[in-house]
């Protein structure tokens, strides 16, 4: 199997996976969107008058939505390893991963600097030319790995998640053999004792309490998402595993609400929740991060549940269990375009909150206005610029086959 054993073995693309991913990332442009109406968060543009709506909201998408997506990367991998090999993964990687990074941070991460910087300052008057040359000057900063350069307006933005993923990728690369042979076993011993399926939860509430968490990391410890990644590629693709999790999506996810429901008092109580020792802090970090876990085991349990059919059940011998529904035009448009509109998505989202939160109009006329113009120009751009040409499609991490027409 690649890195394994051999030959790859075929796999079922799971469709419940790539929507996942796909609405997700278009939820972030809804999330980014709102924290300009947040009272707590320190975004880039701020609208005058804010609504603790949002930090609920905001808090529901938080513990699962990033968590997930570092999950399905892992599980991912998993198969790109069985393909490539270590040698051949990492590659594929650097260039799927590492080149939009590079581009995009010279590119477009400094607009929403920019763009902060007249926001906070009324008479500012700098050049976007002269801010970039600003904004690029770095020194190395090796105690924040894997961020290790830094600078007065540096910053990868909301590019931390596609450099988290391409160091955890490299990371796995030459442990993926032991890895997997370690998973196969685990995965086994969860099959006999379901109970275990929630055993993740406990280093997860751990590196979230001790470690603290991070509010530019969508509020968890950046190592935590480690985690995730390493439970997807070992676990989340485990037969017996799969069958668990369907088994108890409902009362993981009753455990899940418990739990974050318990954070409540101390996001509430302590002026800083996110890196404060106080008991209570920690003891909410850990909630938090336990939450975490038991939310995306429902999730994927929930959505991992057969549709037209039950083939789970006896059916007469020689009948056949009812065939998977092809994925629509749609779903497929939306998985290839995952990580162009990832990387586009905020700058968007930046510039047109910048021209509307000076406007006389409510809260709720502003937002619908930055969501809906933000995912039209990012879905236009990523259709007539990135995807129609073999060097824009290598810069934004596609694979570099012409595609055929958009579906209508």
């Amino acid at each position: 199997m690649g890195a394994e054993t051999g030959r790859p073995p075929a796999v079922r693309r799971r469709v419940e996976l790539d929507m996942l991913r796909a609405l997700v990332v278009l939820g972030l442009v809804f999330f980014h969107s709102a924290l300009v109406f947040s009272p707590d968060d320190d975004f880039y543009v701020k609208n005058r008058e804010t609504t603790d709506v949002v930090t609920v909201v905001a808090g529901l998408g938080v513990v699962w939505a990033m968590p997930l997506l570092f999950l399905v990367a892992g599980l991912g991998a998993r198969h790109s390893l069985r393909r490539r090999g270590a040698g051949g993964f990492a590659r594929e990687r650097l260039l799927r991963l590492g080149v939009p990074l590079v581009f995009a941070t010279l590119v477009l991460c400094p607009l929403p600097q920019w763009l902060r910087q007249r926001a906070a300052e009324p008479g500012y008057d700098e050049s976007y030319g002269d801010f970039s040359a600003r904004f690029l000057t770095v020194r190395p900063d090796p105690g924040d790995f894997p961020f290790v350069l830094e600078g007065d307006h540096f910053e990868t933005g909301h590019l931390w998640f596609v450099l988290l993923l391409l160091v955890f990728s490299l990371l796995l690369a030459p442990v993926a053999a032991p890895l997997a042979a370690a998973a196969r076993r685990a995965g086994d011993a969860v099959e006999r004792r379901p109970a275990l399926l929630l055993l993740p939860a406990l280093p997860l509430a751990l590196i979230n309490s001790l470690l603290g968490m991070e509010e530019g990391f969508a509020g968890w410890n950046r190592w935590a998402y480690l985690l995730f990644f390493l439970f997807g590629h070992a676990l989340a693709d485990h037969e017996g595993i799969r069958a668990t999790m369907r088994r108890f999506a409902v009362p993981a996810g009753v455990l899940g609400v418990v739990l974050f429901v318990a954070t409540s008092p101390g996001f509430l109580s302590v002026d800083d929740p996110f890196t404060a020792r106080s008991g209570l802090a920690l003891s909410t970090r850990g909630l938090f991060g336990a939450a975490g876990w038991c939310w995306v085991v429902a999730i994927l349990g929930l959505l991992d549940r057969p549709r037209g059919g039950e083939p789970n059940k006896a059916r007469p011998h020689g009948e056949e269990p009812p065939k998977a529904r092809p994925p629509s035009p749609v779903l497929l448009y939306l998985t290839a375009a995952a990580l162009p509109l990832y990387v586009l998505h905020q700058p968007v989202v930046v510039a047109f909150a910048y021209g509307v939160v000076g406007w006389s109009a409510p809260i709720v006329v502003k937002y619908t206005v930055i969501v809906a113009c933000s995912l039209a120009v990012i879905l236009v751009v990523y259709e007539y610029v990135v995807r129609r040409t073999r060097v824009t499609r290598f810069l934004f991490g596609m694979r570099p086959d012409l595609p055929p027409p958009p579906p209508s």
